[in-house]
């Protein structure tokens, strides 16, 4: 009897924890194992943010980051005819898997804000405040050198060409644009981990490739102890000054060792600490668990990419480098003070796993967003205006640190009705098509007018616009593509 009340109480306290970890951060885990919306596929749901008075809370917080993995998810769904789960969709991350010709930063500042106020497509009535931000980029000058852990899942759930052989492709194009003097180490996991090559120099190239390439899948997954193996072998080489970072290629399924969502963040945030951050490659689709990998990403001063493609990697690996691997902001976060003279009430369009509160921005220990050399990023408020009211609109204060020696920093900009253009450039046009699109894919209530057809409309008129811009020409292609799989709306 009593071995029997140790293993029912045993079970119990799973369960707990279970669910203990499920409702972490006010958000649920969801599988989806239907066809339609990826075939298990296990995600974090995303709560839509309703609109707010201005009057009775005109203060808005959120950490800022430039996580792009939910956009080419969706783009490999769409791709293979499958719809996308409402409730999934990371609308910041569509909008910021681009770049946009935003002011740079001058001076000693790393980030620069700028912004615009123009009518929105789907609905009126209303107003799109945009907050732009820009990151400085990299130069001869400012170059750090890298001590990079190529941490790589090699388990049996990676096995296949758009798996670990996608990531052997990414990282042999990787190395290819690294400097002779960088130092790159191999790890491995799968039922245990093992350093397949520790500390060789960027000048040994071929070497190193050949390391990659002989890699093959088979086994269970022991992240956790793929992950403290990486932070050693990082911790051994460790570069003053330089880029030291582990980064993870993985489809997330840890099932061996610490594998909760609790467990990862807190392994994470003790390695952080000590001046080594962690980007994540996510990868595959059946059993592909973006919940771990974003939490990994987020916890670990880095970014979150996710490779569909040899082409995606180019993106993420080659033509963002800098920004991939360099930081030039971390704890970035931004407070928005709304003028309820001007302002009826606001909406944040995404960012909705990343909101915080007053408390929270004004405490610069807390953990905020990381942004990486050259990048720019993007946010978002659909805004009612009072009739005719004039003046201020809100002013927005943006807070970093100096990742060298965590010096804090603030960039504030104040927007005005007199900020309003009736001729949006073009850069906001095709923000609004993004937006307009995510908000049709998540089913949000707020989608008022929006459609497939007015996106495609509004893209037609930017089309030597997206000729510059392959990524953007894509963008097209894919709203043309959901809009047939999506027959109704």
């Amino acid at each position: 009897m009593k071995k029997l009340t140790v293993v029912i109480l045993s079970i119990i306290l799973v369960l707990c924890l279970s669910l203990f970890v499920a409702c972490d951060s006010g958000y649920g885990y969801l599988w989806d194992s239907s066809f339609e919306y990826g075939e298990n596929y296990q995600y974090e749901e995303v709560i839509e943010q309703n609109f707010v008075s201005a009057a009775e809370q005109p203060n808005s917080y959120f950490s800022l980051d430039r996580n792009t993995a939910n956009y080419s998810l969706m783009r490999r769904q769409i791709e293979e005819n499958r719809k996308i789960s409402p409730s999934s969709v990371r609308i910041e991350e569509y909008v910021n898997y681009f770049n946009y010709d935003y002011a740079r930063p001058t001076g000693d500042n790393a980030l620069e804000l700028s912004g615009s106020l123009f009518d929105c497509p789907w609905n009126g009535e209303h107003k799109l405040l945009s907050i732009s931000v820009a990151a400085e980029e990299l130069t001869i000058e400012n170059k750090p050198r890298n001590n990079l852990v190529f941490l790589i899942d090699t388990s049996g759930s990676m096995y296949g060409s758009d798996r670990l052989g996608l990531i052997q492709q990414a990282f042999t194009m990787l190395l290819e644009n690294l400097d002779d003097g960088d130092v790159i180490s191999v790890v491995t996991y799968a039922g245990d981990s093992r350093v397949a090559l520790d500390g060789e120099t960027g000048s040994h190239r071929i070497e190193i490739a050949r390391v990659i390439e002989d890699l093959e899948a088979k086994g269970s997954t022991n992240g956790a102890g793929g992950l403290q193996n990486a932070y050693r072998i990082a911790e051994k080489h460790f570069i003053e000054g330089g880029n030291n970072r582990v980064i993870l290629a993985t489809d997330g399924d840890f099932n061996v060792g610490v594998s909760s969502k609790i467990g990862l963040q807190l392994l994470i945030s003790q390695k952080r600490e000590s001046g080594i951050y962690l980007s994540v490659l996510g990868v595959g689709m059946t059993n592909t668990n973006d919940v771990t990998m974003e939490t990994l990403a987020r916890n670990g001063n880095g970014n979150y990419a996710y490779l569909d493609s040899i082409f995606e990697a180019k993106k993420v690996l080659v033509n963002e480098l800098g920004g991939t691997l360099v930081t030039v902001a971390k704890d970035a976060k931004i407070g928005v003070e709304f003028n309820a003279d001007v302002v009826n009430k606001y909406r944040l369009i995404g960012y909705d796993t990343k909101l915080l509160s007053q408390e929270q921005f004004e405490d610069e220990a807390t953990d905020a967003g990381e942004i990486g050399a050259g990048h720019t990023v993007t946010a978002v408020y659909e805004v009612e205006l009072k009739d005719e009211a004039m003046g201020n609109v809100a002013t927005a204060e943006l807070r970093y640190k100096d990742p060298s020696n965590d010096e804090s920093k603030s960039v504030s900009l104040t927007y005005t009705t007199a900020d309003y253009t009736e001729t949006p450039s073009q850069d906001c046009v095709f923000i609004g098509c993004v937006l307009e699109f995510g908000l049709i894919l998540r089913q949000s209530k707020y989608k008022a007018d929006a459609s497939f057809s007015s996106v495609l409309a509004r893209l037609e008129t930017l089309a030597s616009y997206l000729e510059k811009d392959e990524f953007k020409a894509e963008f097209a292609e894919i709203v043309n593509k959901a809009s047939k799989l999506y027959e109704n709306i």
